[in-house]
């Protein structure tokens, strides 16, 4: 199993939207490829991830952002992660990567906002993201991209409720949950705040 700390936690400030307007299309083109390299057609995506041949196509063509729910349902059919879905391959990674250049994505139907503080990289087992919840908001997701990801979420601001397979807890700043993910699984804010916290992801 691979081990990984946490060395420090970045001060936050206001994520840069300066990668999102080619998140769109770099996600766009993976989907595609994705699709492509396993002799899918849009109908047999479509059947495989519950999600419509129609969205699936204006996706492909970077016509609409997808939603975290959408993404989920698609990270299930092609056994990803969901970091690993919307990141570009590479054969190699760099060691330091600068706040400015870390990829943030934004959930155009609940606000949700993940930063890729450390993204996907072939020779890693890791991933570490930075994620945002606005208050009163409720992320759910029927199955896992892989079953049994080691998953370690520690909260940074604010108040979150983590359902994990029916096993619900409820975190303070601080507090550090750490599962393996089977089944379902479910994030929740409550009305008068929001939640930041740190998830790393392991492939094991």
């Amino acid at each position: 199993m691979t081990l990984f700390l946490i060395w420090e936690i970045l001060p936050y400030m206001e994520q840069s939207e300066t990668l999102d307007s080619s998140l769109d299309q770099r996600l766009a083109d993976r989907l595609r490829q994705l699709r492509t390299e396993r002799g899918w057609s849009l109908d047999a995506l479509a059947e495989n991830s519950a999600v419509s041949r129609a969205t699936l196509s204006r996706l492909e063509n970077a016509e609409v952002s997808p939603t975290a729910q959408v993404l989920g349902k698609l990270c299930a059919a092609y056994g990803l992660t969901l970091s690993r879905l919307m990141h570009l391959v590479e054969d190699d990674f760099v060691p330091l990567i600068r706040r400015d250049r870390q990829p943030v994505w934004t959930d155009p139907e609940t606000g949700f906002r993940r930063r890729s503080v450390s993204p996907p990289a072939r020779a890693l087992h890791a991933e570490g993201l930075e994620c945002e919840l606005k208050p009163d908001t409720r992320i759910a997701y029927a199955q896992p991209p892989q079953p049994g990801l080691e998953h370690h979420l520690l909260l940074v601001d604010g108040s979150l409720t983590v359902d994990i397979g029916g096993a619900v807890h409820v975190m303070a700043p601080g507090d550090c949950l750490r599962y393996q993910l089977h089944g379902p699984s479910a994030f929740a804010t409550p009305p008068q705040c929001g939640a930041r916290y740190i998830l790393f992801v392991c492939a094991g």
